[in-house]
């Protein structure tokens, strides 16, 4: 009988993001968890997976907080030169300056804590399918596609934000996350407004 073990790698991260606040979402986060790290270990013995490192819950909230500036930017950048509304373009004007401020904000805090956490801004599979389709798609079309990514996406990142908050493992990254919970909050909603 295989011994599965919980990994809290970038699996913990994107259960982070697509776990949500209340008791509710916190069971999805937990399953999205489980799910993941039981495909992640499928096939692995108890010697490779006692073999591969473990990530902390800092480095994996730093990880999320970092691929979700980079896909709010990138996004949102996107949407500067193919929006055809003056209100998604004002939008995602001010998402690339608030996201690329909130990155520098999350290296200093990251890079405080001990040891040091260097965020990685790798972009989970769904948010780059998720950019896919923005490239893919044009007018209209890519205007309600934005929307709905940045609506998702705030949403997804306030809920790791909230959860780390609430219970993160390094101060520095843990007071960030409470003081970002009102500035992407105010994004959600702004996102909910849009009209394409």
């Amino acid at each position: 009988m295989k011994t599965r073990f919980l990994i809290a790698g970038p699996a913990l991260a994107l259960a982070l993001v697509l776990g949500g606040c209340g008791r509710k979402s916190d069971d999805v986060a937990i399953n999205n968890m489980s799910t993941m790290n039981d495909g992640a270990m499928g096939g692995m013995t108890n010697d490779t997976a006692s073999t591969m490192p473990m990530t902390s819950p800092a480095q994996s909230f730093a990880n999320t907080a970092a691929a979700s500036d980079m896909f709010e930017v990138e996004s949102s950048k996107l949407a500067l030169s193919k929006s055809s509304s003056a209100s998604v373009k004002k939008f995602a004007d001010m998402m690339v300056k608030a996201h690329t401020e909130s990155t520098e904000k999350l290296k200093t805090a990251a890079g405080s804590a001990t040891p040091p956490v260097v965020p990685n801004a790798a972009l989970s599979a769904e948010q780059q399918a998720t950019m896919d389709k923005l490239n893919s798609a044009s007018g209209s079309a890519f205007d309600t596609a934005y929307i709905a990514a940045q609506t998702d996406g705030h949403q997804k990142t306030l809920d790791a934000l909230r959860a780390y908050s609430a219970s993160g493992d390094v101060p520095a990254l843990k007071t960030l996350a409470g003081d970002m919970v009102p500035t992407v909050t105010a994004h959600l909603n702004m996102a909910k407004g849009l009209k394409p």
